[in-house]
């Protein structure tokens, strides 16, 4: 079993990996909850979305406004600018404190639910053990020939596989040969045996 642990302001995300599938926990201010996930059905197309203090910014924005105005007008009434600075100076703190705390996700949307992924120094490892897994589980479910399926539905899956970047174009010509020849000997049994 390998965990990560993801920290960022309120937020805490765990992912537990485990053989078979993972399970995504996140505890935020909004309350908690947790999936489990097969390794197979880890979405590839991702989206970011950031979350911030957008009201801290907005009001960082205003009183810089509002200093900026103050230090206009004093140098057009040509009044003194001692202390006219102060609001600019606020201000900036306050936009500066939303920008540093806003946090970053890559969010991967699944039908069970979605996965939030921090954008940390643990972001890159977390995506990349979940898509080597992902891989080892659709090839141990789906990367042989089964006798079992139609020939179409084969060629299908192997195609699919090729397009989820899961066998190369080589691999799926190979398992579609295997296949057709597979079928094409089991054909040729009955007959063989009518000689």
């Amino acid at each position: 079993m390998m965990e990560f642990i993801q920290k960022k302001k309120s937020n805490k995300h765990t992912f537990t990996l485990h053989d078979d599938y993972f399970n995504f926990a996140y505890e935020d201010k909004s309350g908690s909850g947790d999936t489990d996930m097969n390794y197979a059905d880890f979405p590839q197309k991702s989206s970011i979305q950031i979350e911030q203090n957008e009201w801290l910014r907005n009001v960082g924005y205003l009183w810089i406004a509002l200093g900026i105005f103050q230090i206009g007008y004093a140098i057009y009434s040509e009044a003194s600018l001692s202390g006219r600075g102060f609001w600019i100076l606020i201000g900036s703190v306050c936009v500066a404190w939303a920008y540093f705390s806003k946090v970053k996700y890559t969010v991967f949307r699944a039908e069970r639910g979605s996965i939030f992924v921090i954008q940390d120094k643990n972001h890159d490892q977390i995506i990349d053990e979940l898509n080597t897994r992902r891989k080892s589980q659709l090839l141990k479910w789906y990367g042989e020939v089964n006798p079992e399926n139609d020939l179409e539905s084969e060629i299908q899956k192997f195609k699919w596989l090729e397009e989820q970047k899961i066998i190369s174009k080589e691999e799926t010509e190979q398992k579609i040969a295997q296949a057709e020849l597979l079928k094409k000997n089991n054909f040729e049994l009955p007959g063989e045996r009518l000689n």
